[in-house]
């Protein structure tokens, strides 16, 4: 499994192992994998994904962006040698001597991804992303969510593993059709704060309430997520659990019968 080296400037502060099946996330506070404290580097900065043999890095809508061999990124497939620079650390993905080198990520992905760095400034200087509100159950306790079809197939699934992989590829996750639809089309990876969907891959790419989605789009509950002729609602199962409490405890208690 390849690792990521992390430095700032010439020295070493550490290397991480990536698992395949995990994803790993990298910012300042202190529930991420890889902790760097700058005040350059955003609380939820990036992550690395898992999907099938490749790793994918994924910008969180970070303040001061991702880049990759020097240009910034929303998302890139690793390879072998490439730097990865967030805030002034930077960190090397690398294979180990001997591991056979998987660099079969999708180059289209890439291309469509990348953005001028000088205008990726002048837009930030403009204007600031909104703050993603948070899902019940993030302060410690578990979070919960689920999916279900709304159109382009049937039944309801439940967000329990990290990354959820959704697409074409009958060992998806959640297996959709679709022409233009990737084999792993988008995933969502659950987070400390909430559960966000990011775009893998494929010519059709997802829309969050008809919003095509370019960046990590964290999910509120009765989203709906909308891909080809696929559509899927997500739900905050903590969210809707104390919707449930809470009527229980307002709900009146029987008044007994006179007899």
């Amino acid at each position: 499994m390849p690792i990521l080296s992390l430095k700032f400037k010439e020295t070493a502060i550490g290397e991480y192992q990536l698992q395949k099946g995990l994803s790993l996330t990298i910012g300042r506070r202190q529930n991420n994998d890889v902790v760097i404290e700058n005040l350059a580097v955003s609380g939820h900065h990036a992550k690395i994904d898992s999907v099938g043999d490749n790793f994918v890095l994924i910008d969180l809508q970070s303040k001061n962006g991702s880049f990759v061999n020097e240009k910034i990124i929303n998302s890139h497939w690793l390879k072998h040698g490439d730097v990865i620079n967030i805030g002034k650390h930077s960190l090397v993905f690398s294979y180990t001597e001997g591991e056979q080198i998987n660099n079969s990520g999708s180059d289209k992905i890439e291309k469509t991804m990348v953005m001028d760095t000088i205008q990726y400034r002048s837009m930030m200087k403009k204007s600031k992303p909104d703050a993603p509100q948070p899902l019940a159950g993030h302060n410690g306790g578990s979070m919960s969510g689920g999916l279900a079809f709304l159109s382009g197939g049937s039944g309801k699934f439940k967000l329990s593993r990290n990354i959820t992989k959704i697409g074409k590829d009958p060992e998806s996750d959640i297996v959709i059709k679709g022409m233009w639809v990737g084999r792993t089309a988008f995933t969502i990876s659950k987070r400390p704060d909430g559960f966000y969907l990011s775009y893998v891959g494929g010519m059709a790419k997802p829309k969050i309430n008809d919003n095509t989605v370019k960046h990590a789009s964290i999910l509120s509950d009765l989203d709906i997520i909308e891909i080809g002729s696929t559509k899927l609602q997500f739900h905050d199962l903590n969210r809707h659990k104390t919707r449930i409490i809470r009527i229980n405890k307002k709900s009146p208690a029987p008044t007994p019968e006179a007899e």
